[in-house]
């Protein structure tokens, strides 16, 4: 006959194998939303350049739901890699800035690295952004700006029952890299080089 404690191990081991199995992945799209308030645009010089997958994780990877012991329960995953995601998204906030050109015109270059985005969910949905950004001067390929932007974004506790999660952590996502998007072109520092160096 098993002791409680033998049979509370074995209980527990057969849920969280239980819950591996069960463990599939959801494609998400994280988009941009632009702000009737932002800061007056800025001279059309800018294109938007390469950002690397600094993460350590899998490109399409976005984070996971887990269980409050953390066992993974479902994996979120992009329809295209992370670094698109986020060059899709500068090159819409230049847009809605009217600072977008086309490369090959463009006197500058924004670019840089993916630190960290993620979603993730153990008893409350919150996901993170950290990204270098590179302001480079087109012409000769020098980096003329640099600087590391991050946003996180927490909500209240996931109720069970109330529905899958994915759809929240989608726009948590969504709305930390805005963050981090808004941050970087709304920076003074970044419009005031674009602006004083003009396109040399």
């Amino acid at each position: 006959m098993l002791s409680s404690s033998t049979f509370l191990r074995c209980s527990t081991t057969l849920l969280s194998g239980l819950l591996l199995v069960q463990c599939g992945s959801t494609a998400v799209s994280l988009d941009y939303q632009p702000s009737l308030t932002q800061i007056v645009p800025g001279p059309a010089l800018v294109a938007a350049g390469r950002f690397a997958n600094s993460r350590h994780e899998p490109a399409n990877m976005l984070g996971e739901v887990r269980t409050p012991i953390g066992t993974p329960m479902e994996r979120i995953v992009t329809n295209i890699p992370v670094e698109e995601i986020v060059r899709n998204s500068f090159a819409y906030g230049l847009k809605s800035r009217n600072m977008l050109i086309a490369q090959s015109s463009a006197a500058y270059v924004i670019g840089g690295e993916v630190l960290e985005l993620n979603v993730i969910q153990v008893v409350r949905p919150a996901a993170s952004a950290r990204i270098r950004v590179n302001l480079i001067h087109r012409p000769t390929g020098h980096v003329v700006f640099s600087k590391i932007y991050s946003s996180e974004r927490v909500n209240g506790p996931y109720i069970p029952g109330t529905g899958s999660p994915v759809p929240d952590l989608r726009e948590l996502g969504s709305r930390v890299l805005q963050d981090v998007v808004d941050q970087a072109l709304d920076d003074f520092a970044l419009r005031a080089r674009i602006n004083s160096s003009g396109a040399r």
